[in-house]
């Protein structure tokens, strides 16, 4: 009777651990790539590791949704890639960095407001896609340089949302894809009124620190330091600190570097002054890092690398990062988690494959 005690003590032990790894909510876990590439190289990819694929940019053309005829080709190729994979949702991205010069402007009157949201709904159903993704950067803030932007610009953004909900209804989904630094949080919407009206916020915690930074940093940090604020867990606090439910919060991975040049080698050239010198995309770490000595910021939670013949430092996401944010996504009951962007990722054993890994171990 002892052993069998013994056995059945084990038993109830190990249960919790075994239902926590195979457990049912894992695979809900959203996982969204957006994707700027060709309607061939797609084919590269295993897309049946993921929840959504996002089609990034369609721009404005007056006040309506413009897709080119050659977009237009890619989105229907990658809505033929339900095909494969069933449960897949295509979406469109709209803006981008850089793809929203006029959007203060115009969407201050209702009339356009409007006009975009029938348009949105005219491709949507054109193209036979499940939603729109939109990425105003930034209302209410400074953006690109040159980009016109307004106090107004806040309110004005939850007006085009509302036209946008009401002109698809409830069966096409809308995303927005946010900032995640504190001027933004702050500023730039009015989170408790937008996110009723979504499916998902799809907060940027990349460029977090970006290339006007004058001091190094990590730019997709998932956690804050003593010496930045900015941070993955930092966002998502704040929208919990409004209220705003975290099953329709979703965060990023970045699948690029950011190289910062003039950084001092203290501390690694972590926390230095520095000028802004290139991107480098995730399939592309080891060559262009070979001669850099790397660390791991057990902080943040982030890595990052520095070559000290050159001063040169990096800044990015890993197979380690990227595994704790997808947890971090899991142990907080988050709608999910996206990446920029799906081609400057490795076609296998990549960071994709580390975010699927993660949800089903």
């Amino acid at each position: 009777m002892a052993f069998f005690y013994a056995i059945l003590f084990c038993l109830l032990c190990i249960q919790p651990v075994m239902g926590q790894s195979s457990g049912a909510h894992r695979p809900s876990l959203s996982v969204i790539a957006y994707y700027s590439g060709n309607a061939t190289d797609i084919d590269k990819y295993d897309i049946k590791k993921l929840t959504h694929i996002i089609y990034s940019f369609a721009l404005l053309k007056g006040n309506q949704l413009h897709v080119s005829p050659a977009a237009g080709a890619i989105l229907k190729k990658l809505v033929s890639l339900k095909k494969k994979n069933p449960q897949l949702k295509v979406l469109l991205a709209f803006g981008g960095w850089g793809g929203c010069k006029p959007c203060s402007e115009l969407f201050a009157a209702d009339s356009h407001r409007k006009a975009f949201a029938q348009s949105v709904s005219q491709v949507l159903k054109q193209y036979q896609l499940d939603g729109i993704d939109i990425d105003w950067e930034y209302p209410a803030i400074q953006g690109p340089i040159g980009h016109p932007f307004a106090p107004s610009d806040k309110r004005h953004f939850t007006e085009l949302i509302k036209a946008v909900r009401a002109e698809l209804g409830n069966t096409k989904e809308i995303s927005l894809a946010t900032g995640a630094f504190t001027e933004y949080l702050q500023q730039s919407l009015d989170w408790q009124a937008v996110a009723p009206l979504v499916n998902r916020l799809h907060l940027m915690t990349y460029d977090l620190v970006n290339r006007n930074s004058p001091v190094t940093g990590h730019h997709a940090a998932l956690y804050s330091t003593s010496r930045q604020k900015e941070s993955a867990d930092n966002a998502v606090r704040y929208l919990d600190s409004l209220g705003i439910p975290r099953n329709k919060i979703v965060i990023g991975v970045a699948c690029y570097a950011r190289v910062f040049g003039q950084a001092d080698s203290v501390n690694n050239g972590l926390y230095q002054p520095c000028q802004f010198q290139k991107f480098t995309v995730y399939k592309a770490f080891p060559k262009a890092f070979s001669g850099y000595q790397c660390f791991w910021d057990d902080e943040a939670k982030a890595p990052f690398c520095y070559n000290s013949a050159k001063k040169l430092f990096a800044t990015f996401d890993d197979k380690r990062s990227v595994r704790l944010k997808t947890q971090y996504a899991i142990n907080k009951g988050l709608n999910g988690i996206m990446f920029w962007e799906l081609r400057q990722d490795l076609t296998s054993n990549g960071l994709l494959h580390t975010i699927d890994s993660t949800i089903h171990q």
